[in-house]
């Protein structure tokens, strides 16, 4: 059965740009340890793009969080240096999940990426709510969240909705 990884959001900004943290930057060897071994096995893997425009502070989310990011084409979008594989799928999301799950069809899911609290968490229960059936999981030793608190916060509401928590 093959299996698919989803690398949620591991762009610059989040990792050491605008909205970085010593945990995401913490995370990153981690990730590209698990992004090769789904790579070795010939598995699926999917990276999300946090996708904004110039016009970021004028919208909604933009209000809530006024701090420029991952705006379309700059360097703090892009995916980590050394995370990227050939073969790969891209997916930009204008927002925290992406909504259009139900257009795939998953057996077994792994996600793992920035942040636990927001992105994360927000795709875990989109996947879950659109493919019940599926076997999702995340790896706690490869998420961050935007604190300590609301990373454990985040992986418990997950644990709550049946998604499995890979604890290292």
């Amino acid at each position: 059965m093959k299996k698919t990884l989803i690398v949620v959001d591991m762009q610059n900004d989040f990792i050491d740009g605008s909205l970085g943290t010593k945990e995401a930057q913490g995370i990153v060897e981690n990730v590209k340890k698990k992004i090769g071994e789904y790579r070795e096995r010939g598995d699926e893997i999917i990276f999300t793009r946090d996708t904004h425009q110039e016009n970021y502070l004028d919208t909604p989310e933009g209000k809530k969080l006024p701090v420029k990011h991952c705006i379309y084409g700059t360097k703090g979008w892009e995916i980590a240096e050394g995370l990227e594989v050939p073969g790969c799928i891209f997916i930009d999301k204008p927002t925290f999940g992406w909504t259009r799950w139900n257009e795939r069809m998953f057996e077994e899911v792994e996600l793992v990426g920035l942040c636990t609290d927001i992105c994360v968490v927000s795709n875990a229960l989109l996947l879950k709510a659109a493919l019940p059936e599926a076997d999702i999981c995340v790896d706690a030793a490869c998420c961050a969240g935007v604190t300590p608190e609301s990373h454990r916060a985040a992986l418990t509401t997950m644990q709550m909705c049946q998604i499995r928590v890979l604890h290292a």
